[in-house]
């Protein structure tokens, strides 16, 4: 059986919800480095355009599953300006140690605000925002608990929610092998990179995930930099 048949379940090293140190700070480093140069965070933004269509109003809160060290919310903030669109931004990641160098990386923006919480927690659907954004987080996720995830978030979201996350490809897969194995100084990037691949999606999973779910409208495009953007809208 091919290796791109089905989600990989291997568990990646960022997986850890203790990493912390040098090892992570190199690591967020070359994860912003290697998506820039991939160019798929506009996935992200013209997602968000397209709830902002729908539920027009003055402005919105955009909470940020899986922040890491806040690169997405830095491109998120940027972009609403660009649209003079007023936007406030919540920053969710379960580990401590990335919360708090996300926090120091944007501290230009002190209007974000910073949640250590586990999705599966039930305070995590307590706090109401209007859109929940998912940048290359779902894939770290087995099926039955992006199930559970998703209804999380259809329950915290009140407008939407917009999921970027990779295509399962073979030349996703060899493409960043190469390209981390030349360039980077992580072992994490190194072990972590291809794997998301491995554990990233077709179109049929995300239709299956979602109906799972019970969630039914739903739009799935897909996007260069290999990647599958996800609507949910309200």
């Amino acid at each position: 059986m091919s290796i791109f048949s089905q989600r990989s379940e291997q568990k990646e090293l960022m997986d850890d919800f203790n990493c912390s140190g040098e090892e992570l700070k190199q690591t967020l480093k070359e994860l912003k480095t290697i998506n820039r140069w991939l160019g798929g965070n506009y996935v992200t933004t013209t997602g968000i355009a397209q709830v902002f269509k729908r539920h027009p109003q003055d402005s919105y809160m955009i909470a940020d599953i899986g922040c890491g060290g806040g690169d997405m919310i830095r491109v998120m903030k940027d972009w609403s300006r660009s649209v003079k669109k007023q936007v406030n931004f919540i920053g969710i990641d379960a580990n401590r140690n990335i919360i708090d160098l996300a926090a120091v990386r944007l501290a230009d923006l002190p209007e974000v605000i910073w949640r250590v919480q586990n999705v599966f927690e039930a305070e995590f659907s307590e706090e109401k925002v209007d859109i929940t954004t998912c940048t290359l987080f779902t894939h770290h996720f087995t099926d039955s608990e992006l199930v559970q995830l998703l209804r999380s978030l259809r329950e915290k979201s009140r407008l939407g929610i917009v999921i970027n996350d990779l295509h399962r490809h073979r030349i996703a897969y060899y493409s960043i092998q190469w390209l981390t194995r030349i360039f980077s100084k992580s072992k994490m990037v190194r072990h972590d990179a291809s794997l998301s691949v491995l554990r990233s999606f077709s179109r049929s999973d995300w239709k299956r995930i979602l109906e799972s779910a019970e969630i039914n409208n739903f739009e799935i495009s897909w996007h260069w930099a290999f990647r599958w953007q996800v609507i949910i809208l309200f």
